[in-house]
């Protein structure tokens, strides 16, 4: 059911959203001091091209890890978080595109804050 749900995931905007993490960390990568967040980038847009049996565990933050947060927020991470939770509001209109919906508002708040947050896998048997 997940590998059903990932597949119309893909299909019905998860595909754009991963090409946004994609475009912003290629974009941070373009700079030396940016790599770090860009590479944090890649790393979450595995979970915006399949995000269905995943969770997202957010961690007591240190100080390096806030501060990088209010840098991506200022620079990307505000297009990303409206952009994912807008087609998130768009998918909840319908009832069959509520679980596809609050995936997007998943990535939505996971684009306002990435730097000390985990992506597990959840085990359903």
């Amino acid at each position: 059911m997940r590998v059903l749900l990932n597949i119309l995931w893909i299909i019905f905007g998860g595909f754009f959203s991963w090409i946004m993490w994609i475009f912003f960390g290629l974009l941070w990568c373009i700079t030396i001091i940016g790599i770090p967040i860009g590479v944090q980038c890649f790393k979450l847009a595995n979970i915006s091209l399949n995000p269905f049996g995943k969770k997202i565990v957010y961690n007591d933050n240190d100080g390096l890890s806030f501060l990088l947060n209010i840098l991506w927020f200022v620079f990307g991470g505000l297009e990303m978080a409206l952009g994912n939770f807008i087609i998130g509001l768009i998918l909840c209109v319908t009832i069959i595109g509520i679980p596809f919906g609050k995936q997007f508002f998943k990535i939505a708040r996971l684009a306002m804050e990435p730097f000390g947050a985990e992506v597990e896998r959840v085990h359903v048997f």
